[in-house]
């Protein structure tokens, strides 16, 4: 969802800016905001008990993020950090509110930016219960690679470490490397200097 900044600030946002590894909200703070970025990189992330980091998302310019919450009146189910430095709008729940109030148009984006996150939460839950690595990472490929313009092959950048990937498909490193080392044998994508085509 990217709302107009101009709009954002009428309502009475604010431009906030983050250092790489800051925390924006933590799990269980109440959410208070709708995050809007305008430069850099967020994600969304928990651990398990044994402290192992799982990534919910990735989220990068024009994306937003905390309005779910906002509409539930509960706790943030997750951490929010900066991976980069990070520039971003926030605009206070009740203003956010009142905007969709006064821009239904909006307001059915909004519904529209929900369901795509659903769906992607559906796909990634279906992909997840499987014990084959190659069709988690290909549901996480296919997914990424659904916001990218044109259908060409191979072509889409995936802009994420293997890290993350491990993180976002609950894979280790190890096992995301070589699948990716399979996949590319099969022909379903490309490394170039270690950069991820699909």
């Amino acid at each position: 969802m990217n709302i107009d900044p101009e709009l954002l600030y009428e309502f009475g946002a604010e431009d906030r800016f983050y250092k790489a590894k800051e925390i924006i909200y933590k799990e269980g703070d109440t959410a208070l905001y709708y995050y809007q970025i305008i430069s850099g990189k967020v994600k969304q992330n928990s651990y398990n008990e044994e402290g192992k980091e799982f990534i919910h998302n990735i989220l990068g310019e024009k994306n937003s993020f905390g309005d779910p919450m906002l509409f539930l009146e509960k706790f943030y189910a997750m951490n929010a950090i900066c991976i980069t430095d990070t520039e971003i709008i926030r605009l206070p729940k009740n203003s956010f509110l009142e905007l969709l109030e006064k821009n239904p148009k909006i307001s059915l984006e909004m519904n529209h930016c929900l369901s795509q996150r659903l769906y992607f939460k559906a796909i990634m839950l279906q992909n997840m219960s499987s014990l084959n690595p190659v069709t988690r990472l290909k549901g996480l490929l296919d997914y990424l690679k659904s916001y990218h313009e044109g259908d060409c092959e191979q072509c889409f950048h995936v802009d994420l470490t293997r890290q993350q990937i491990a993180n976002l498909t609950g894979l280790r490193v190890e096992t995301v490397i070589r699948t990716l080392k399979k996949m590319e044998k099969e022909g379903s994508l490309k490394i170039e200097s270690r950069k991820i085509l699909y």
